[in-house]
Protein backbone atom coordinates (compact mmCIF):
# COMPACT_ATOMS: atom_id res chain seq x y z
CA UNK A 1 0.00 0.00 0.00
CA UNK A 2 1.37 3.38 -1.01
CA UNK A 3 2.03 5.86 1.83
CA UNK A 4 0.32 9.20 2.31
CA UNK A 5 1.34 11.80 -0.25
CA UNK A 6 0.55 15.53 -0.63
CA UNK A 7 -2.02 16.34 -3.29
CA UNK A 8 -1.02 18.18 -6.44
CA UNK A 9 -2.16 21.54 -5.07
CA UNK A 10 -0.58 21.08 -1.63
CA UNK A 11 -0.34 24.43 0.17
CA UNK A 12 1.28 23.34 3.44
CA UNK A 13 4.35 25.42 2.55
CA UNK A 14 3.27 28.88 1.30
CA UNK A 15 6.66 29.76 -0.19
CA UNK A 16 6.86 26.53 -2.20
CA UNK A 17 3.23 26.83 -3.31
CA UNK A 18 3.86 30.38 -4.51
CA UNK A 19 6.96 29.27 -6.40
CA UNK A 20 5.11 26.41 -8.08
CA UNK A 21 2.17 28.68 -8.96
CA UNK A 22 4.60 31.00 -10.71
CA UNK A 23 6.09 28.08 -12.66
CA UNK A 24 2.59 26.96 -13.65
CA UNK A 25 2.06 30.33 -15.30
CA UNK A 26 5.48 30.37 -16.96
CA UNK A 27 5.55 26.67 -17.90
CA UNK A 28 2.04 25.16 -17.85
CA UNK A 29 3.32 22.03 -19.60
CA UNK A 30 5.55 21.09 -16.65
CA UNK A 31 4.55 18.80 -13.78
CA UNK A 32 4.69 21.67 -11.25
CA UNK A 33 3.62 19.87 -8.09
CA UNK A 34 4.76 17.41 -5.44
CA UNK A 35 6.77 14.61 -7.07
CA UNK A 36 5.85 11.02 -6.29
CA UNK A 37 8.49 8.42 -5.53
CA UNK A 38 9.67 6.09 -8.27
CA UNK A 39 9.89 2.34 -7.67
CA UNK A 40 8.10 -0.31 -5.65
CA UNK A 41 7.13 0.20 -2.02
CA UNK A 42 8.30 -3.41 -1.50
CA UNK A 43 11.91 -2.51 -2.32
CA UNK A 44 14.81 -3.13 0.04
CA UNK A 45 16.67 0.01 -1.05
CA UNK A 46 15.52 3.63 -0.82
CA UNK A 47 17.58 6.33 -2.53
CA UNK A 48 16.78 9.65 -0.91
CA UNK A 49 17.53 12.99 -2.54
CA UNK A 50 16.98 16.53 -1.32
CA UNK A 51 14.10 17.91 -3.42
CA UNK A 52 12.87 17.95 -7.03
CA UNK A 53 15.02 20.00 -9.39
CA UNK A 54 13.34 22.85 -11.25
CA UNK A 55 14.32 21.52 -14.68
CA UNK A 56 14.36 17.90 -13.52
CA UNK A 57 11.63 16.24 -11.51
CA UNK A 58 9.51 19.39 -11.24
CA UNK A 59 9.37 19.38 -15.03
CA UNK A 60 8.98 15.66 -15.65
CA UNK A 61 7.22 14.42 -12.51
CA UNK A 62 9.79 11.65 -11.91
CA UNK A 63 12.69 11.88 -9.42
CA UNK A 64 16.11 12.64 -10.92
CA UNK A 65 14.71 12.79 -14.43
CA UNK A 66 15.01 15.67 -16.86
CA UNK A 67 18.25 17.38 -15.80
CA UNK A 68 21.87 16.29 -15.31
CA UNK A 69 21.62 15.09 -11.71
CA UNK A 70 20.12 11.72 -12.59
CA UNK A 71 22.53 10.63 -15.32
CA UNK A 72 25.22 9.16 -13.05
CA UNK A 73 22.62 7.92 -10.57
CA UNK A 74 20.73 5.88 -13.12
CA UNK A 75 23.98 4.67 -14.67
CA UNK A 76 24.89 3.12 -11.31
CA UNK A 77 21.37 1.85 -10.74
CA UNK A 78 21.60 -0.03 -14.03
CA UNK A 79 25.15 -1.24 -13.44
CA UNK A 80 24.26 -2.78 -10.10
CA UNK A 81 21.10 -4.50 -11.29
CA UNK A 82 18.50 -2.17 -9.80
CA UNK A 83 16.72 -1.43 -13.07
CA UNK A 84 15.31 -2.95 -16.21
CA UNK A 85 15.31 -0.96 -19.44
CA UNK A 86 17.32 2.04 -20.59
CA UNK A 87 17.33 5.41 -18.87
CA UNK A 88 16.68 8.13 -21.44
CA UNK A 89 16.17 11.01 -19.02
CA UNK A 90 12.44 11.30 -19.61
CA UNK A 91 9.51 9.63 -17.82
CA UNK A 92 8.35 7.89 -21.01
CA UNK A 93 11.50 5.75 -21.33
CA UNK A 94 9.71 2.72 -19.81
CA UNK A 95 12.49 2.26 -17.26
CA UNK A 96 11.56 -0.01 -14.35
CA UNK A 97 13.35 -0.14 -11.02
CA UNK A 98 14.19 -3.46 -9.37
CA UNK A 99 14.26 -3.66 -5.56
CA UNK A 100 14.94 0.06 -5.45
CA UNK A 101 12.83 3.16 -4.84
CA UNK A 102 13.80 6.81 -5.33
CA UNK A 103 12.32 9.65 -3.32
CA UNK A 104 13.12 13.09 -1.92
CA UNK A 105 13.14 14.51 1.59
CA UNK A 106 11.08 17.46 0.30
CA UNK A 107 8.41 16.67 -2.29
CA UNK A 108 8.11 20.11 -3.96
CA UNK A 109 10.72 22.14 -5.81
CA UNK A 110 12.25 24.89 -3.63
CA UNK A 111 13.70 28.16 -4.96
CA UNK A 112 17.43 27.78 -5.59
CA UNK A 113 17.12 24.15 -4.48
CA UNK A 114 17.16 25.26 -0.82
CA UNK A 115 14.21 24.21 1.32
CA UNK A 116 13.89 25.89 4.70
CA UNK A 117 13.88 24.03 7.99
CA UNK A 118 10.14 24.63 8.33
CA UNK A 119 9.52 23.21 4.85
CA UNK A 120 11.57 20.12 5.62
CA UNK A 121 9.63 19.59 8.85
CA UNK A 122 6.35 20.04 6.98
CA UNK A 123 7.31 17.27 4.57
CA UNK A 124 8.77 14.99 7.23
CA UNK A 125 5.48 13.13 7.95
CA UNK A 126 5.31 12.04 4.30
CA UNK A 127 8.86 10.69 4.45
CA UNK A 128 8.13 8.96 7.74
CA UNK A 129 5.01 7.31 6.28
CA UNK A 130 6.99 6.19 3.25
CA UNK A 131 9.75 4.59 5.30
CA UNK A 132 7.21 2.88 7.56
CA UNK A 133 5.35 1.55 4.50
CA UNK A 134 8.54 0.00 3.11
CA UNK A 135 8.28 -3.21 5.12
CA UNK A 136 11.27 -4.80 3.34
CA UNK A 137 13.54 -1.77 3.69
CA UNK A 138 17.17 -2.57 4.51
CA UNK A 139 19.19 0.36 3.17
CA UNK A 140 18.70 4.08 2.63
CA UNK A 141 21.17 5.83 0.37
CA UNK A 142 21.26 9.43 1.57
CA UNK A 143 22.35 11.88 -1.12
CA UNK A 144 23.75 14.76 0.88
CA UNK A 145 23.60 16.06 4.44
CA UNK A 146 19.97 17.22 4.26
CA UNK A 147 18.77 13.82 3.12
CA UNK A 148 20.85 12.14 5.81
CA UNK A 149 19.46 14.35 8.57
CA UNK A 150 15.87 13.99 7.37
CA UNK A 151 16.19 10.22 7.19
CA UNK A 152 17.41 10.17 10.79
CA UNK A 153 14.55 12.39 11.93
CA UNK A 154 11.98 10.30 10.07
CA UNK A 155 13.34 7.24 11.87
CA UNK A 156 13.13 8.93 15.28
CA UNK A 157 16.78 9.93 15.75
CA UNK A 158 18.49 13.25 16.32
CA UNK A 159 20.90 14.35 13.62
CA UNK A 160 23.68 14.14 16.22
CA UNK A 161 23.19 10.36 16.28
CA UNK A 162 25.31 9.96 13.15
CA UNK A 163 27.28 12.63 11.33
CA UNK A 164 27.11 12.76 7.53
CA UNK A 165 30.27 11.86 5.63
CA UNK A 166 30.73 10.50 2.15
CA UNK A 167 30.79 6.70 2.11
CA UNK A 168 29.94 6.54 5.81
CA UNK A 169 27.30 4.10 7.00
CA UNK A 170 25.42 3.51 10.21
CA UNK A 171 23.09 0.67 11.17
CA UNK A 172 20.17 1.80 13.33
CA UNK A 173 18.38 -0.12 16.06
CA UNK A 174 15.60 -1.14 13.65
CA UNK A 175 18.14 -2.82 11.36
CA UNK A 176 18.02 -0.21 8.59
CA UNK A 177 21.44 1.00 7.46
CA UNK A 178 22.05 4.51 6.15
CA UNK A 179 24.65 4.81 3.40
CA UNK A 180 25.90 8.36 2.80
CA UNK A 181 27.03 9.90 -0.46
CA UNK A 182 27.63 13.38 -1.70
CA UNK A 183 24.75 14.40 -3.92
CA UNK A 184 25.22 13.51 -7.59
CA UNK A 185 24.53 17.09 -8.68
CA UNK A 186 26.22 18.59 -11.70
CA UNK A 187 28.01 21.06 -9.39
CA UNK A 188 29.51 18.31 -7.23
CA UNK A 189 30.59 16.35 -10.28
CA UNK A 190 32.05 19.37 -12.07
CA UNK A 191 34.03 20.42 -9.01
CA UNK A 192 35.16 16.81 -8.43
CA UNK A 193 33.81 16.88 -4.90
CA UNK A 194 32.14 13.69 -6.08
CA UNK A 195 33.69 11.46 -8.73
CA UNK A 196 32.02 8.52 -10.48
CA UNK A 197 34.41 6.22 -8.66
CA UNK A 198 33.44 7.65 -5.26
CA UNK A 199 29.77 7.28 -6.11
CA UNK A 200 30.22 3.71 -7.30
CA UNK A 201 31.93 2.76 -4.03
CA UNK A 202 28.67 3.49 -2.19
CA UNK A 203 26.65 1.38 -4.62
CA UNK A 204 29.10 -1.49 -4.18
CA UNK A 205 28.60 -1.38 -0.42
CA UNK A 206 24.81 -1.27 -0.72
CA UNK A 207 24.72 -4.17 -3.16
CA UNK A 208 26.97 -6.26 -0.95
CA UNK A 209 24.89 -5.39 2.12
CA UNK A 210 21.48 -6.36 0.75
CA UNK A 211 22.83 -9.58 -0.74
CA UNK A 212 24.11 -10.59 2.67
Amino acid sequence: MEPNFPDHDCNICPRLKSYIDFQRIEHPEWHNGPVRSFGSIKSEVLILGLAPGLHGANTTGRPFTGDMSGILLFEMIEKYGFSNGKFENNPDDKLELINCRISNAVRCVPPENRPTGVEMNNCLPFLKDEIEAMSNLKAIMCLGTVSHNNALKALGYKKSHAKFAHNAKVTLDNGITLFDSYHCSRYNLNTRRLTPEMFEDVFKDIKKYIEG
